[in-house]
């Protein structure tokens, strides 16, 4: 004899939920990915339809205001000229936040640079002048100085944002925060050995900054990983 809940599935005619057991399923043996399928009952109006999990996950960004979101990884970076992140997304984040991890120069005494795109990445501003710290001219935005490679030197490690960076109406600033092995194996705290306010710089410029490129003022990024995160629109 066919199962009440098989003669409804054969005749089309609806499954109620009293009639529903997952519990003999099979369970998924891994973690959900964006891929999976779920069915939802679409407007509540009895018509059943398939989802992925990824519009699960935007649909919750809608519901949780505010925090910090991440959006991409450069991976382990090995003797790459730069690294790149286009996702920039103004209607969904005001600023965004980059995490340096161990970022090792292939050329031992050089400084650590953001070069600023207002058509996706396309270009890059490199003009020396288009950059302040303080009052001196720069050829991008500074994470960190006097970069070390050496033996027993490190690299970078530490925390650099933009703050607004879609404004067209303003210069797009940026802060840096970490700590950086030089090029006498010293460790020293950002942005440099004298103060706090060189941790800042500005691209005199009001445009809307879609893209940033990191990279070294000489030579290759031997070793590392950037992250990039999101602050959510409140």
């Amino acid at each position: 004899m066919t199962k009440a809940r098989d003669t409804a599935n054969l005749t089309g005619s609806g499954v109620g939920l009293s009639l529903l057991d997952i519990d003999a399923g099979t369970d998924i043996g891994a973690a959900l990915v964006d891929a999976d399928l779920m069915i939802v009952d679409d407007g509540a109006g009895g018509t059943n339809r398939k989802a992925t999990m990824s519009r699960l996950a935007t649909y919750m960004g809608t519901k949780i205001g505010g925090g910090m979101e991440f959006i991409a990884s450069s991976g382990a970076i090995s003797n790459a000229a730069s690294s790149s992140f286009t996702q920039f997304d103004a209607s969904k984040y005001d600023h965004y936040k980059f995490f340096f991890q161990y970022v090792t120069p292939a050329t031992d005494n050089v400084t650590l640079l953001g070069h600023v795109s207002t058509d996706g990445g396309s270009n890059y501003d490199t003009t020396n002048g288009n950059y302040h710290v303080l009052a001196s001219d720069y050829t991008g935005l500074r994470v960190a100085v006097r970069v070390g490679s050496d033996t027993n030197e490190f690299g970078h490690s530490g925390e650099f944002s933009l703050w607004a960076p879609h404004n067209s109406s303003v210069y797009t600033y940026s802060t840096t925060f970490g700590a950086t092995m030089d090029q006498d194996a010293s460790t020293y705290g950002i942005a440099s050995a004298a103060t706090f306010t060189n941790a800042a710089t500005v691209h005199l410029a009001a445009q809307d900054v879609d893209a940033i490129q990191f990279k070294f003022s000489s030579g290759n990024i031997e070793s590392g990983e950037i992250t990039m995160f999101g602050i959510v629109n409140s």
